[in-house]
Parts: structure tokens; C-alpha cells; sequence
């Protein structure tokens, strides 16, 4: 069993995988790495699995120095880390490898694995990231944007009148208040700048056959009108992070 571990920007989500699949997992704040709770809430997590090691995937390098030393601590090792250097299963056709996000390269090769190629994976997370598998299986690039509590803290930040706004889905078309305008024009924002970028993804790729495989925490909420959708995975990267893992090993 390998303890999974994703450093996210605003959340940490962690999970145990065997060579078959995620077992579990939960979640909780990044900020909580700098503080005494970390420990804590990875050995309540942990129990008595018997660990083999430890996977992390990071975009946060204060939080994964933490990591590492609290992972010593409790004596979780090896660790493995996911990079650009140590990616398997997927290759990589970007030119400057070490630049790439280590969550979009395991979001990345757990689509492929599971969808085939080409294929999208789309994390609706902080940022969203678009991620692109040609038909060759290789990483090419993708697209970066401001996720949805971006956007609606830059409107409240940026202007005089508008509120502060926590996302949730609105079933209408037309905002009958301000903060139901902010929340519809956020995720109109989103979903049609998706749908556009996976037209033009096609486009570039020369394919009408493209799998878009989705995940991260407003994904679901996001979705509904996402019509070029595959699947939903909300254990995406985590997946990944345990393919990733079981791969490297049968290196060793």
C-alpha cells in the first residue's frame, strides 16, 4: 500500500492505493503543512495500513519541504515525487519539461491510461488546467486559467459594489440578484471558455475523436453543461500519483 499524497494550492488530498486502485482518500487545507496538525491528520488517516512508501505530487514547494520531514518523522519511506524526470507511461513533447505542474502530469497520464489517446484532462481546481495527450501518447501542453474563486474574488476585489461571493450552482439562466449574476457569469466564463478550447484542441490535434476526462473540486458543479464530456473522475490525480508509483517501481 503507498500512501498518496496532492499539494494542492488551496487543498492537500491524500489517499492509500494498492496496485489496483485508490482505496480512500480525504482532504484538507495546504496551510495546515506549516502548522502541528499535518502529523496528526495523516497518522488518523493512515491507522495501521502497512505502508510501503509514500507518492507525493506538489505545487507547493514550502508545503512538500514539510511533508517530507513529517513523512520522516512518522518513517514513511521511501518517498517517491512526482516531476517531469520521473513521469512514466506517458512521454513528454514540451520544451521546457521541468516547467510542467506534477498535478497536470498525473492527471495526464491517468487519463491516458484509463481513456486511451488522444485525450483532455480538465481540473476544475484553484486554477483550471487543461492538459493535452496526443495520439501518440505523448504530454504536448495545454492551457492554464483562473478558476472560479479567482474570478469571482477578482470581480469583489477589483470593484466598489460588488460582493464576495462563495460558488454554488445557480439553476437559472438569468441572475435575479447580484451575487446570482456574479456566480452565472463565473461559470459561463468557464464552461464556454472549455468549450471553445477543446474545439480548437481538435483543431490543432487533427482528430473529431478526443476523450475529456474531468476532475477537481468545482468539477462537478461545472459539468452539467459540458456536453464534449467523457467521464468525471474525482480521483484523477490521485490515480495518477499510484500509477506513477507502481510504474517507477517495476524500474527498480
Amino acid at each position: 500500500m503507498v500512501l498518496l499524497i496532492d499539494i494542492g494550492n488551496t487543498n492537500t488530498h491524500i489517499g492509500l492505493g494498492d496496485a489496483a486502485r485508490v482505496q480512500r482518500r480525504t482532504e484538507f487545507p495546504t496551510a495546515v503543512w506549516s502548522g502541528a496538525r499535518a502529523e496528526s491528520y495523516l497518522k488518523r488517516f493512515v491507522k495501521d495500513a502497512q505502508l510501503d512508501g509514500a507518492a507525493v505530487c506538489s505545487v507547493v514547494p514550502q508545503a512538500t519541504v514539510l511533508a517530507r520531514r513529517i513523512l520522516r518523522r512518522l518513517r514513511i519511506l521511501p518517498v517517491f515525487e512526482l516531476t517531469a524526470r520521473t513521469v512514466r507511461t506517458i512521454g513528454i513533447e514540451y520544451p521546457k519539461p521541468s516547467t510542467i505542474g506534477p498535478d497536470r502530469l498525473a492527471n495526464a497520464a491517468a487519463a491516458r491510461h484509463r481513456f486511451g489517446a488522444p485525450v483532455v484532462a480538465i481540473d476544475f481546481g484553484t486554477a483550471v488546467t487543461i492538459d493535452v495527450v496526443d495520439q501518440q501518447g505523448n504530454f504536448v501542453g495545454g492551457i492554464i486559467a483562473p478558476g472560479l474563486d479567482a474570478l469571482l474574488c477578482a470581480m469583489h476585489e477589483r470593484t466598489a459594489l460588488l460582493p464576495r461571493v462563495q460558488f454554488r450552482k445557480v439553476s437559472r439562466a438569468i441572475g435575479r440578484s447580484t451575487k446570482e449574476a456574479m456566480l452565472l457569469g463565473a461559470q459561463y466564463a468557464l464552461t464556454g471558455l472549455v468549450h471553445e478550447a477543446l474545439v480548437a484542441i481538435k483543431r490543432e490535434l487533427g482528430t473529431e475523436q478526443l476523450q475529456v476526462v474531468a476532475t477537481g473540486g468545482c468539477a462537478r458543479l461545472l459539468c452539467h453543461n459540458l456536453r464534449e464530456l467523457t467521464a468525471l473522475v474525482p480521483d484523477l490525480t490521485l490515480e495518477g500519483l499510484r500509477l506513477q508509483w507502481f510504474a517507477n517501481l517495476l524500474e527498480t
